[in-house]
């Protein structure tokens, strides 16, 4: 088995990397490349929805992706302890009639020795807003990797 780093057990440091590396990668809006950091029997719940191993996690993505379109996410590291992690994030996307969301939410991580995901559940609120109040206009810029960002 290859070995996802940063690995267990995190520092503030490798933490940060890995919920930057997330967030990277859910910005690409590739649920084939999103999926592989994630183990074959990765269990998640994603707010009224519970889907397990890497098969069902491209499903999910795929779906999730075709509804929201321009998908755009900050994740924000919140506290670590051992092989955890807890996030607190904000993404943008509009749906099909054009309407703009932002989603509010906070994920608890659970990880193997191999740093792939076994665990992932998601607590999200969706809010709309207006297209001129985004925020989150893409992948984060280097200059503001590290940066926590507004509650409103």
């Amino acid at each position: 088995m290859t070995d996802r780093p940063p690995l267990p057990p995190f520092t503030r440091e490798s933490a940060a990397r890995k919920v930057q590396a997330a967030e990277d990668a859910w910005n690409t809006r590739d649920p084939h490349k999103v999926a592989l950091a994630y183990s074959e029997d990765s269990v998640w719940r994603n707010r009224d929805t519970f889907v397990t191993g890497r098969a069902e996690i491209v499903e999910f993505l795929t779906a999730k992706w075709a509804r929201e379109r321009d998908y755009a996410l900050r994740k924000d590291l919140w506290a670590f302890d051992g092989n955890r992690i807890a996030v607190r994030f904000q993404y943008e996307c509009r749906d099909a009639e054009g309407q703009w969301w932002r989603a509010y939410g906070n994920e608890l991580w659970e990880f193997d020795d191999h740093g792939l995901m076994t665990r992932r559940e998601a607590s999200i609120n969706d809010v709309p807003i207006e297209e001129k109040d985004r925020r989150v206009l893409g992948p984060r810029p280097e200059t503001e990797r590290g940066e926590t960002f507004p509650l409103q």
